[in-house]
């Protein structure tokens, strides 16, 4: 309610500014609402308006500008704020507002006209989210707190580009916007991430279904607590009478929950190594469900087959250590019942089952449907390699690390894994089948020698791709993982302990400090990379405001200085390697425990 006070101080500012108007339109003989910056032109509107002094004038004007702007705070006292502290934002009428273009221009906008545009067709109900007055009223609330958010992230071209894919495909946005709007917090997050993590803000584009991650009250929950959505997944597909709708069901909760993890990652909540553990659980859940669900298809198909299966994963899915962009080193053991066991139905022997289950898992990981894809695929680290069937009886895969294996395979079988097995037996029997052949007795120095063989074939064959390959490059993570296996091979004939996790194992058998410090530093880095711009990125080219969130993720002040302790790390990690295999060929003086 507007007091008789207000009203008539508003009444006399209204005369006031519309003589400020008529003068200064009579003195430019054109339509205008502003003063002129020009001091002279200005100072003969002052005339015009009987004042003599300038900065008498200029002073006169600005209280009333003031004197308005209170009444009108107070009028509107607990409103929400329609513009910004950069200027006036006006996103009504059918044509883009000047003062509203000069705003936009201030907040770092390339192009002004086209983002006024495009919000201005967003309030007039153009897109799904505003299509309802509900929708518009939100909207109308929420614009000038985007835009702030979108110039504060440094980056706000390509911010509003991704998040207006994301609005742009929303069916109905009260839900979200409401949300936006009741935590400013969370909204700022994720304009941020469009900023700085165009992989993260793609998924969003693609599937806005996965900010239904950040809808739910786990959202700001520990990524390790989340027991409960991969059990979910492990449940919903095991149990879907459909093949294809087991695929669908763990595509729909890996989305969520993977960029749940991401947007942990990506703000800082989330530290490198349970972020890798979380991305691990999120895969062998995966792994889990669809695994009963392929031998479930498998069995209609064929027939029930007496025998028992398990999946072993590798990589970094075996040590836990997973990143956004990882994809699955998988084998499959089996054992049949008895060695003439065949399929019911079919008739199929148990090569042919267990393979043909291990290509319907395969493809359930890695085939994309309507609800999208999942996981690469990688079945190389098998005995054997793409030589030797799809899947291997238990009985074969001893035979063959005890007889063939050659080291860089017992390297790969450090960081095996078993995720899932058809029986707790039998996955305690491939348990023990993999520890078997990890705790052979072996010759130090041949080991040793052919790590350092394999390592330097590599640097010839797959050349660093460049600083940023965290990787390859001299005293990246290959180093770091090489010296974790290969003191793990050795020590493990005498009873060392054995671990898939890099860390853990460098941490036990008493490595150089410096390895696992490069390995987590990296790895850190990694997390960042892989989850906002994937591989093969340069950091060099991306916003200020992302490098800064890169130097934090490495403990660094800034990216100069990330630069150099990444610089520094690795080439001490890289000489503890050397060091370690040029020992190791000389003979170790006290061998590894």
């Amino acid at each position: 309610h507007v007091t008789p006070a207000a009203a008539d101080e508003l009444g006399r500012a209204y005369v006031r500014l519309r003589t400020l108007e008529h003068r200064v339109q009579m003195l430019a003989d054109e339509q205008t609402h502003a003063l002129p910056e020009d001091p002279a032109a200005r100072a003969a509107v002052a005339a015009l308006a009987g004042e003599a002094d300038l900065a008498a004038f200029d002073a006169d004007v600005e209280a009333l500008l003031l004197a308005v702007n209170r009444r009108y705070g107070d009028l509107f006292a607990g409103e929400e704020p329609l513009s910004s502290s950069y200027g006036s934002l006006v996103f009504t009428g059918v044509e883009n507002d000047p003062e509203t273009l000069q705003t936009l221009a201030r907040m770092g906008f390339d192009n002004p006209d086209q983002i006024a545009s495009t919000i201005r067709g967003w309030h007039h109900g153009r897109i799904g989210a505003t299509r309802t007055a509900r929708g518009r009223e939100l909207f109308t609330r929420l614009a000038p707190r985007l835009l702030d958010a979108l110039a504060k992230t440094g980056a706000p071209n390509a911010a509003f580009a991704r998040f207006s894919a994301f609005f742009s495909g929303l069916t109905a946005g009260a839900q979200v916007q409401a949300l936006f709007l009741a935590q400013p917090e969370l909204f700022e997050m994720i304009v941020e991430v469009m900023a700085f993590a165009p992989r993260l803000a793609a998924t969003l584009g693609r599937n806005p279904g996965a900010l239904d991650g950040v809808l739910d009250a786990r959202f700001f929950r520990d990524v390790e607590e989340d027991s409960g959505v991969c059990a979910q997944i492990v449940a919903e597909a095991a149990a879907a009478d459909d093949f294809e709708e087991a695929m669908n069901i763990a595509r729909r909760i890996h989305r969520e929950q993977a960029f749940r993890i991401g947007m942990h990652v990506m703000t800082g909540r989330a530290e490198p190594e349970p972020a890798g553990r979380a991305y691990a659980d999120l895969a062998d859940a995966c792994v889990r469900g669809l695994a009963a669900a392929a031998l479930k298809e498998t069995s209609r198909q064929g027939g029930a087959f007496p025998g028992e299966v398990a999946v072993i994963a590798l990589g970094k899915a075996g040590s836990r250590e997973m990143t956004a962009g990882s994809d699955l080193d998988l084998m499959t053991v089996y054992a049949p019942a008895a060695p003439d066991s065949v399929s019911e139905r079919r008739g199929w022997s148990a090569d042919v089952f267990y393979g043909r289950f291990t290509q319907r898992l395969i493809a359930a990981l890695s085939t994309p449907t309507a609800e999208g894809g999942l996981y690469e695929v990688d079945m190389r680290l098998r005995p054997s390699g793409s030589a030797g069937p799809v899947s291997v009886a238990l009985a074969a895969f001893a035979d063959y690390y005890a007889r063939e294996a050659e080291t860089w395979e017992f390297m790969a079988l450090c960081r095996a894994r078993v995720v899932w097995a058809s029986s707790e037996a039998f996955g305690a029997a491939a348990r023990d089948a993999i520890e078997a052949a990890l705790r052979q007795p072996r010759d130090p120095r041949a080991t040793a020698s052919d790590v350092g063989v394999m390592r330097e074939l590599m640097a010839r064959e797959r050349a660093s791709g460049g600083f940023w390959d965290l990787k390859l490059t001299p005293g990246g993570q290959v180093d770091c993982e090489f010296a974790a296996q290969l003191l793990q091979l050795i020590g493990a004939a005498d009873g060392a302990p054995l671990t898939a996790s890099t860390l853990e194992a460098l941490r036990t058998a008493g490595a150089d400090p410096a390895l696992a410090a490069a390995w987590r530093l990296q790895q850190a880095l990694g997390q960042v990379l892989q989850c906002a711009i994937g591989e093969g990125a340069d950091p060099e080219q991306e916003p200020s405001g992302f490098q800064a969130r890169l130097a934090a993720a490495g403990g660094a002040a800034d990216f100069a200085s990330l630069k150099q302790e990444l610089e520094a790390v690795r080439a001490r990690a890289h000489a503890a390697f050397s060091a370690l295999v040029a020992e190791g060929r000389d003979g170790f003086a006290d061998p590894p425990r």
